[in-house]
């Protein structure tokens, strides 16, 4: 496996404790949001920074129920579907927009980059994940902790919640249902719950 496979997934608690952290920092509803898309969607830092306003809001100005992203990586120009329904997630990213409404204007450049940093651009893949990493190391998560291990809880929630590796793939934007089954680390729990279901 490798060395980007062995981040740490979070258990709830160490989200818990991330967000709450995250939350009492200097830009808040940013970097909250910025979480929400590495945990909550599953993105990879270089996409979440890629994000621009108009994938993830309409031109009526409301946020888009699901948009497709350009896969990192991906030799073949793929692109991914990326649904904007989990509750928590919608939250974080209109309560950032609003932010970002209230000190540049209710008329947002829609081809702007949706995660500005304090000087006003955009960010590299490379600055997100240094803000990442600060804010695990504020939150007194393990050194294994890293902009990896949101994608890895977010497959991991997925498979202990039941969803197949088809699916798992589909939303991960995996090129092979193999590359998903390298995130599907047997759990005791999850077993006995199979096992128990079988007759």
């Amino acid at each position: 496996m490798s060395r980007e496979g062995k981040a740490k997934v979070l258990t709830d608690a160490e989200f818990e404790r991330l967000m709450k952290v995250t939350a009492a920092e200097a830009h808040a509803a940013r970097n909250t949001a910025i979480l929400m898309c590495l945990f909550g969607l599953g993105l990879r830092v270089n996409e979440v920074s890629s994000l621009r306003i108009c994938d993830v809001m309409d031109a009526d100005g409301e946020i888009r129920q699901q948009f497709q992203i350009k896969i990192a990586n991906s030799k073949t120009k793929r692109n991914r579907e990326v649904f904007l329904s989990n509750l928590r997630v919608r939250r974080a990213i209109l309560n950032y927009i609003d932010y970002r409404r209230i000190s540049e204007g209710p008329d947002l450049n829609p081809n702007a980059f949706l995660f500005r940093s304090q000087k006003g651009s955009g960010f590299s893949g490379n600055t997100m994940q240094q803000l990442v990493k600060k804010l695990f190391t504020k939150s007194g998560l393990p050194d294994t902790t890293s902009s990896h291990s949101g994608r890895r809880t977010f497959a991991t929630r997925l498979i202990n919640s039941g969803v197949g590796l088809k699916n798992l793939s589909t939303l991960m934007g995996h090129a092979t249902v193999n590359q998903s089954a390298e995130y599907a680390d047997s759990n005791p729990m999850i077993l006995e719950r199979i096992v128990k279901s079988v007759l």
